[in-house]
């Protein structure tokens, strides 16, 4: 029978993270799907009580708490051995935690000290012939592959946006550990956050704004129209709360003139960019070409403006094509939008 410890880190505020929530739903799946499989959660942080109360309705045995000053704060050496700490003393089998950057850093090297396995961003646990298994993409999101290990404990980490956040029920019983940070040499002094600009990426918005090129050619007249862009695109985004993407060849033009002041390499979709995972997008100035929409694979519905009629959006890859002006359309929009 496998035990299957659910690890998470405590947030500064001593909650627990959307991200971790969520990978505590991955966990009670798999105990679900094995049958019969025992289910610990396993949490580290200054005081980590706050967050356990949190874990009601996914049905752990108990809550086990490594706590110290020192895990207030993200650091590989006290989180690394407060992450093996707990799964030694969970005789865990499988280990299932958020695919975060804290816990990504920290969890080869714990699976090392563990002499166990690691599979990192995880879209699915499930059971095969009774056995444990997850599912992954490969080579941008192209492939999907499903993994099954002998060796134990094996370190899963699960990418957030897969599973729901468990609900209801009375919160596990908690237990604190034996755990003493080990001695570091740096210390924390503060948080100095750089000067940021207009917020352009929202991974919860229910719409994806995807930007193309087109938006710093020259338009009907003969000139270039930037500015105007720029204040058409940054009002869409406040007032309809939704993220911003880019094609590959708009974020290139960060260094090659015209170009959008907010927009940068993170804002990428498809080909070296991200995969969002959005209800809805909306690609203006954009042909729609395959490296770029293959980034759109997980949103559900799609639209496009373009002036192309026979552009490749035209070619099935959305639901609704605009023959029409981007700047006219968004400023339109923007209208209604009030």
């Amino acid at each position: 029978m496998e035990t299957i410890l659910y690890l998470a880190p405590v947030e500064t505020d001593g909650t627990l993270s959307k991200a971790s929530l969520e990978a505590a739903g991955a966990a009670k799946a798999l105990a679900q799907a094995l049958g019969g499989a025992k289910l610990l959660a396993g949490l580290f942080g200054a005081d980590a009580s706050k967050a356990a109360a949190q874990l009601g309705g996914a049905g752990f045995e108990k809550a086990l708490l490594a706590e110290d000053a020192a895990l207030s704060q993200p650091r590989y050496a006290t989180d690394a051995a407060a992450f093996v700490a707990l799964a030694q003393a969970s005789g865990a089998s499988i280990v299932v935690a958020p695919a975060s950057s804290r816990v990504q850093r920290v969890a080869a090297g714990a699976a090392s000290r563990l002499k166990g396995a690691i599979d990192t961003h995880a879209t699915e646990l499930l059971a095969e012939n009774g056995a444990a298994a997850a599912t992954r993409w490969l080579y941008r999101q192209r492939f999907s592959s499903t993994v099954r290990r002998a060796a134990r404990p094996w370190i899963l980490t699960v990418d957030a946006g897969n599973y729901p956040a468990p609900s209801g029920g009375a919160a596990p019983a908690a237990e604190k550990i034996a755990f003493t940070a080990p001695a570091t040499g740096t210390v924390v002094e503060g948080v100095r956050s750089p000067s940021s600009g207009p917020q352009t990426i929202r991974p919860d918005a229910q719409i994806l704004f995807v930007a193309g090129a087109g938006w710093c050619k020259k338009q009907a007249d003969g000139t270039t129209h930037v500015p105007e862009a720029e204040k058409l695109i940054l009002g869409f985004l406040d007032k309809a709360k939704a993220s911003l993407g880019g094609s590959k060849s708009m974020v290139d033009q960060q260094g090659e003139g015209a170009a959008l002041s907010f927009m940068s390499h993170l804002n990428q979709i498809g080909q070296t960019g991200a995969t969002p995972r959005h209800p809805k997008g909306l690609a203006t100035c954009c042909h729609g070409e395959e490296p770029h929409v293959v980034g759109w694979r997980f949103v559900n519905e799609r639209r496009a403006v373009n002036l192309n009629a026979g552009c490749g959006w035209a070619q099935g890859k959305a639901d609704v094509l605009y023959v029409a002006d981007a700047f006219q359309v968004v400023a339109r929009v923007n209208e209604l939008l009030g």
